[in-house]
């Protein structure tokens, strides 16, 4: 299947990097083209362009074309269509590309996670009784709560077909200095937790925004819609916080609402503002 073709919006962005995001939003160009377009060299529109939006344009089109690919599934679309709908030029190139992104195969994922290895428990932290479970890629899945069997239906309800072990705390060499990370970044302190992210393409760059917010800041909903460049996706936006499964590392608590007010939190409008207080103090 050839490279999808693309046009160049007709009113020409005044940013060059905005209006690189464009043409990578409505087809594949190369380097080449988008330099092409936005008369800054190759170098350092690939330079400029991961300063801004964290991501080199390539990385940001395979990241789009993975979000599509998983909606798809999501969806429940077959899986020869999905792939080339997200514009994989064919099956090696979907498993070469995307599987290793989703930390499982697009048959698996759209199965609910059908045979992929999990591994849980739960542990007491500063923030309560806490969920921490992990796919052999990095942690997916941190839940906050009182009652053990609520946050383990959480996680059966979200990996429904998965292979979930629990384990016991610290007795796993595999997911033991996981959450000795997960620990450390709960209780405020700096730590390096390596994350297996499951979501739609904007859910993503939704999660990979609010992990670049700094600690004792925040942002409003609509503001951070507006740096995604969807200055009319708020909603959007709020869902996608809506559907974080990672608390605190996914620091979704830093949203807030326009008028300043605490707007939601999936583990509850106490913690969120526990949270804040800790960080602003």
């Amino acid at each position: 299947m050839p490279r999808r073709s693309f046009s160049a919006p007709t009113a020409i962005a005044a940013d060059p990097l905005d209006l690189a995001r464009r043409l990578l939003d409505e087809g594949e160009p190369s380097l080449a083209d988008l330099a092409s377009h936005t008369g800054l060299s190759a170098s350092h529109l690939q330079r400029r362009f991961r300063a801004r939006f964290g991501l080199s344009p390539a990385e940001y089109l395979a990241r789009k074309k993975l979000g599509t690919l998983k909606a798809a599934l999501r969806e429940g679309r077959d899986v020869t269509t999905a792939l080339y709908d997200a514009g994989y030029g064919s099956p090696s190139r979907l498993y070469e590309q995307g599987a290793a992104k989703l930390g499982m195969t697009p048959a698996t994922y759209r199965a609910g996670g059908r045979g992929v290895a999990i591994r849980w428990t739960l542990v007491d932290t500063v923030l309560g009784r806490t969920l921490v479970a992990a796919t052999e890629r990095g942690i997916c899945a941190i839940e906050l709560g009182e009652d053990d069997t609520a946050l383990e239906r959480r996680l059966r309800d979200e990996f429904p077909h998965a292979q979930l072990e629990r384990v016991e705390a610290g007795r796993d060499d595999f997911l033991a200095p996981r959450l000795q990370a997960v620990a450390e970044r709960l209780a405020g302190r700096e730590a390096d937790v390596p994350v297996d992210l499951l979501g739609t393409g904007f859910q993503q760059r939704v999660w990979d925004a609010l992990m670049k917010v700094p600690e004792g800041e925040t942002v409003s909903y609509a503001g951070l819609a507006r740096q995604l460049g969807a200055p009319r996706a708020a909603r959007a936006v709020a869902s996608a916080c809506a559907h974080n499964r990672i608390a605190v590392v996914v620091p979704c608590h830093r949203v807030i609402r326009g008028d300043g007010s605490l707007g939601g939190y999936r583990w509850g409008l106490p913690r969120k503002q526990q949270l804040l207080a800790r960080e602003r103090g």
